[in-house]
């Protein structure tokens, strides 16, 4: 079981270094993107092109907030957590999301926009997002007794990764930068694998 945690959680890397490589025939990324993903070996040097709408921009921001707390989540399993497949999701996710968060904040740069979200909160909730992760229930997992430490923290990850998967449902109905749309159904599907890990570390 721990072989299996570890590759699907690091399948998220591997496919997003492969952003630009699984285009569709039907894509309308212009040829002169589509190679320069291609031929890019650092997620840092992407770039997303210049046609964006408020979409991708919402989309981006809040995942850069989703992850910023979900490393902050992660951290504090990789040195709490008693059973080495925790840990070992743990340090899987945090080597992905470094990487993606960088990609992120440079489109949104890019883009002359802010890398930061106003009133976290509502503005997961009114665009079709579950409620944000809050940070009282972030801290509290450096405090809850060591024995509950694991099925606290797996609960409140699970939910924090499915609204990841909300989010990115959303930019996939309604952005329209190619590469944050295919970004997105890379997050959809890395997620929903963490999800059913942590599923079944809860059940075992």
């Amino acid at each position: 079981m721990k072989r299996r945690l570890v590759v699907l959680a690091l399948a998220a890397p591997l496919l997003l270094g492969a952003c630009g490589t699984d285009v569709s025939k039907d894509s309308a990324a212009p040829a002169a993107e589509t190679t320069q993903t291609q031929n890019v070996k650092n997620v840092s040097e992407i770039t997303a092109g210049a046609t964006f709408n408020d979409t991708d921009v919402m989309f981006l921001q809040m995942l850069v907030d989703n992850q910023e707390q979900g490393l902050e989540m992660v951290e504090i399993a990789a040195e709490r957590a008693q059973r080495q497949e925790v840990v070992d999701l743990a340090s899987a996710v945090q080597a992905t999301q470094k990487d993606e968060l960088t990609m992120m904040k440079n489109w949104l740069t890019e883009w002359g926009k802010p890398t930061t979200v106003d009133e976290r909160v509502s503005l997961h909730a009114d665009h079709g997002g579950l409620p944000s992760t809050g940070d009282k229930e972030i801290e509290s997992l450096r405090t809850i007794k060591k024995g509950k430490f694991e099925t606290a923290f797996l609960n409140l990850f699970l939910a924090h990764q499915h609204n990841a998967v909300e989010v990115a449902g959303l930019e996939l109905d309604k952005g329209s930068n190619e590469l944050a749309k295919q970004f997105a159904e890379r997050v959809k599907q890395s997620r929903t694998d963490q999800v059913q890990q942590m599923l079944k570390l809860l059940a075992g």
